[in-house]
């Protein structure tokens, strides 16, 4: 089975966009979290993902979207969450609130979690991926997101990966990124896809959030 994967989407419609077009023949489409946050289109893309998404778990931004001020040390991501609280609907919020923080993939093959399997919000660089490998005796491999740093490593046999952030890449490389898991080999690749900056830099502006949040996809950062 090919299964198309994204993970950190964090409101960001356009690259969304262009990352589903660009996806092709895949079986089904899973998201490893961070729907919202950031950028401008939070309701737009939970409704994009919940039509495309077999399976969705939740990332830190999903469940901190009713508390923005937790953000408080992080100016653009608090005002993120707090354009994302005000923008999202009851209905909305009640399904992020529902969605799990972790799950299988792949006939239970694969591992789905936005972080750290055990620890919640901690980050896995892509250097401590051989960590994760004492997580993974029931599973063929792993999929993780939060660092938004694609990158894809084969440790002890299992095959660990981040498909990197659909919405706001940090790895210098400004384009979406995703990825495609073929269950069968198993084996990944990964993409990355161009899309219209300039319209989430002026989008931002006319939201009202920190132009930084715009500005900083240029760069990848």
């Amino acid at each position: 089975m090919r299964i198309g994967i994204i993970s950190d989407v964090h409101g960001n419609l356009p690259a969304l966009e262009a990352v589903l077009t660009d996806m092709s023949d895949v079986e089904k489409i899973v998201c490893a979290g961070d729907v919202v946050g950031y950028n401008p289109w939070p309701a737009e893309c939970v409704n994009r993902i919940r039509e495309v998404a077999s399976v969705t778990v939740k990332g830190n931004h999903d469940r901190i979207v009713h508390t923005p001020e937790r953000y408080s040390h992080n100016d653009m991501a608090q005002r993120g969450l707090e354009h994302a609280k005000d923008q999202l609907s009851d209905e909305q919020l009640a399904w992020l609130d529902t969605l799990p923080r972790k799950t299988t993939i792949g006939d239970d093959q694969f591992l789905l979690v936005h972080d750290h399997p055990e620890h919640q919000d901690e980050y896995v660089w892509p250097a401590e991926f051989p960590e994760l490998r004492p997580y993974l005796d029931d599973y063929e491999g792993a999929i993780i997101g939060h660092t938004h740093i694609q990158h894809e490593a084969t440790i002890d046999n299992r095959l660990i990966f981040n498909p990197g952030s659909v919405g706001q890449p940090r790895d210098k490389d400004p384009r979406a990124a995703y990825a495609v898991l073929d269950t069968d080999e198993p084996t990944v690749s990964l993409h990355r896809v161009e899309y219209d900056i300039d319209s989430v830099i002026s989008r931002v502006e006319a939201a009202g959030l920190p132009p930084r949040i715009g500005a900083r996809l240029l760069d990848g950062e």
